[in-house]
């Protein structure tokens, strides 16, 4: 198998390659070609001016070394010690930086998100726990420096979340969140427990890439739109207009409905949102893994069995199951501290991006 720096070697050789051809007059002669090659030429420019860079590093660390070992003088030792060791930060550097040239990029990554937050297995316990991670993201969000707009929610009556919808807009906010999509299992003494019994329950969380209109084609003729009569807390809360709105899209059967608002026209819009967003997803799930569902894949069904992350009260303890990292700072990653996290998660899922690309 290649290992990366092979990959490079092939990268600057097909660099070479391309350089040599533009300077081929039957290829200036071909306006096509010269074009084709050009751009070819340019995408590759950065990475092998990288690789070149990372290449004279290595070069001068590997001198600074010989310096160091036939140093008796302690001045120079201290001298040389000091170059090795800041040459070894920047080809450290470089090394990272490479890495992650080489991984293929998502093109969704650098959209905002609709973040979808239901109770799963566990009642109104489970419906608290929403209500924590809505709290959560939104926190981490924050920090971040997303935009957060509030799309649909149902909330319980003793402060929970059976279902949110939410927009986080912001460069980069799917990168970061996308690695939060599945199911959340809590443990804790419920604040309805009398007996202080630990118990089990769950959350999904589905994180879809949020979609342009120009993306995303919707024909009115495929959708089926109902307006109702949203409801209410009671008293001046309640809606005495048709403002709530259900949209069918025909064709695939996806079903999306708003009542947050009391226009009807802008609770058509976000809800016009969330089904762009999911058929978005649909269709790049399909694109890449060639299945019909990528949301009904990360949420699964919500059994306490499937899991990605759980969070345990009594240990102070969050543990992602994915890639076997625990953190012992729970109150402060549900505060929405969720950097280190995010991170690791991030860097697991280049490191294995990069082993496909390195195998192909």
């Amino acid at each position: 198998m290649l290992t990366w720096l092979d990959k490079l070697r092939e990268i600057e050789e097909r660099y070479e390659d391309l350089s040599r051809k533009l300077a081929d007059p039957s290829v200036l002669q071909d306006r096509n070609i010269l074009q084709r090659h050009a751009k070819a030429h340019a995408d590759l420019h950065p990475m092998v001016e990288k690789y070149r860079a990372y290449q004279r590093v290595v070069r001068e660390q590997e001198e600074a070394t010989v310096l160091l070992e036939e140093a008796t003088d302690l001045e120079m030792r201290a001298l040389a010690e000091g170059e090795v060791k800041a040459l070894r930060g920047r080809r450290d550097v470089l090394e990272q930086e490479l890495r992650q040239m080489l991984h293929p990029k998502d093109p969704a990554d650098e959209k905002g998100v609709i973040m979808e937050i239901r109770a799963g297995a566990g009642g109104g316990e489970a419906a608290l726990f929403a209500a924590d991670l809505l709290r959560m993201y939104t926190r981490y969000a924050e920090s971040e420096g997303f935009r957060i707009e509030m799309l649909s929610a149902h909330p319980t009556g003793i402060g929970g979340m059976k279902e949110v919808i939410l927009a986080i807009e912001g460069k980069g906010a799917f990168r970061k969140l996308r690695h939060e999509s599945g199911v959340h299992r809590v443990q804790r003494v419920p604040v309805t427990e009398a007996g202080g019994r630990i118990h089990t329950s769950t959350v999904t969380v589905a994180v879809l890439p949020e979609a342009e209109e120009v993306e995303v084609q919707i024909d009115q003729k495929d959708l089926q739109i109902d307006v109702f009569r949203a409801s209410g807390a009671g008293g001046q809360h309640v809606n005495v207009t048709d403002s709530a709105v259900r949209i069918t899209h025909i064709p695939t059967g996806l079903v999306v409905s708003c009542q947050d608002e009391r226009s009807q026209h802008k609770n058509k819009a976000k809800a016009l949102k969330v089904l762009r967003a999911r058929l978005f997803e649909r269709a790049r799930a399909e694109q890449e893994r060639g299945i019909a569902d990528a949301r009904r894949q990360q949420v699964g069904t919500g059994d306490r069995s499937e899991r990605i992350r759980t969070y345990n009260f009594s240990q102070g303890r969050v543990t992602d199951h994915r890639i076997g990292f625990t953190l012992y700072n729970l109150p402060e990653v549900l505060d929405g501290n969720l950097k280190e996290l995010t991170q690791a998660l991030m860097t697991h899922h280049e490191a294995e991006q990069l082993k496909v690309s390195l195998a192909s």
